[in-house]
């Protein structure tokens, strides 16, 4: 057995062919997915419809007809590119999310072996995520997450993988679409600045440069939003960057009903949803009073929820087989398949946070023995992973927003894999 380890290992860490098989294993499972055909719920189902009204060329309209903002616009643009050619078809979302999904895994492995320094951690990153049953699940669903989450994976690319002034370029102008998708993608920006001037010595020296090229990726992302912006000031009458959702959001998360989680069916947010004579931008305004009002009101449980946010954020997974329970006849053909499945993808998530939570200390003890610091590319994944968990404080905890997240968690998981199996490669009797 230790041979055949051997054996296989050194297959898959030095094939040129290995990495190609893991992502047309990653394919293959997610086209599995796209043909139990999930019909569009809740978020998807208003995305799904805003794609459709988008590629019919009757704007982006509201659920009464009139022109809105209430949710970002990034990703219905995209999807509606898709419809123009082949008209609102569930397929039709699949296949672009599939074809999402292999550029996502190009992006995986060669992330993981730049940030991790490691061309089998990135390997084993990559098969990690392959294998990873919620990232399969959610390919056939109308939500944001796949397309964002190749956005969020380019961006950190371009901006660690290349010094070129083209690249840096390209990486504004996917900033800007990943903005119109989640406006808080702007965050990702200072985090990799700001480990990009600590790696090496020489920062203040450094730091101007760096300095520039934030202002320039600002710039660039905003010449991408500022169309949608001015759309929003003609249709709405006011001055609105991106979304008017931010309000609403705010409120769920804190008000008496509030556990941690998304909780819309508060008294006070109820209320707020059925007054007809406030438009969505004013609902949204609203909302951000009130949310703002409870929040000085209880500054005790606002912190008090703070603990239970991360839990509800970061705790289960499964959103994508959460799916198929409400919109697929295959659930209803095997509904204990489904239960397993979520089982075992629960089972599979929590033992990838406990490997990436792992690789800290190991990391930053062989960075020791070699005489370096702490800071490096390998602690973009942990930045990351931070800046949903400090957006879920202030606004409520929901397992879906981990998703971008998830592919740096499995580099870092691949990298703690990688060590253990190619120390034991190199313990096993030659021979």
């Amino acid at each position: 057995m230790p041979h055949r380890l051997a054996r296989s290992l050194a297959w898959f860490a030095t094939s040129r062919r290995a990495p190609w098989v893991v992502i047309g294993l990653a394919l293959a499972l997610r086209g599995l997915a796209i043909l139990a055909a999930v019909e569009p719920s809740s978020d998807a189902a208003w995305y799904f419809s805003r794609a459709a009204m988008l590629a019919d060329g009757r704007g982006y309209l509201g659920d009464h007809g009139a022109p809105t903002a209430y949710w970002p616009p990034g990703w219905p643009m995209a999807l509606s590119l898709v419809f123009r050619l082949t008209g609102p078809a569930i397929w039709a979302t699949g296949l672009l999310n599939l074809a999402l999904s292999a550029l996502t895994g190009w992006l995986v492995l060669d992330l993981g072996r730049r940030l991790f320094g490691s061309e089998v951690a990135g390997r084993m990153g990559l098969l990690l995520w392959a294998l990873y049953p919620n990232a399969i699940f959610y390919v056939p669903l109308a939500l944001t997450e796949v397309f964002y989450t190749t956005l969020l994976l380019a961006l950190c690319w371009l901006l660690v993988a290349r010094e070129r002034v083209a690249t840096t370029l390209l990486a504004g102008l996917v900033l800007g679409l990943a903005t119109l998708v989640k406006a808080q993608s702007l965050v990702v920006v200072p985090l990799i600045l700001a480990i990009a001037l600590w790696r090496e010595t020489g920062a203040m020296r450094r730091l101007p440069a760096l300095v520039g090229k934030g202002l320039a990726l600002g710039a660039l992302a905003a010449l991408v939003v500022m169309p949608w912006s001015l759309r929003n000031q003609r249709e709405l009458g006011a001055f609105v960057a991106v979304s008017t959702n931010g309000g609403i959001t705010l409120l769920t998360g804190n008000n008496d009903s509030a556990r941690g989680g998304f909780t819309p069916e508060d008294p006070v947010v109820r209320a707020l949803d059925a007054r007809t004579d406030l438009g969505e931008l004013a609902k949204d305004a609203e909302a951000k009073r009130l949310g703002m009002a409870w929040i000085a009101a209880h500054p005790a449980r606002f912190a008090g929820l703070m603990p239970m946010k991360l839990v509800r954020l970061w705790g289960p997974d499964g959103e994508g087989l959460w799916a198929y329970e409400t919109g697929s006849p295959a659930y209803a053909a095997a509904p204990r398949a489904f239960l397993l499945m979520r089982v075992a993808n629960q089972a599979w998530y929590w033992a990838l946070l406990a490997l990436a939570i792992a690789a800290v200390p190991l990391m930053i003890r062989k960075r020791r023995r070699a005489g370096l610091g702490p800071v490096d590319w390998w602690l973009l994944p942990y930045g990351i992973v931070a800046y949903p968990s400090l957006i879920a404080l202030v606004f409520s905890g929901q397992s879906r927003f981990h998703y971008p997240a998830m592919p740096f968690v499995c580099m870092a998981a691949g990298w703690v894999v990688a060590a253990v199996l190619t120390r034991r490669d190199s313990a096993a009797p030659a021979g």
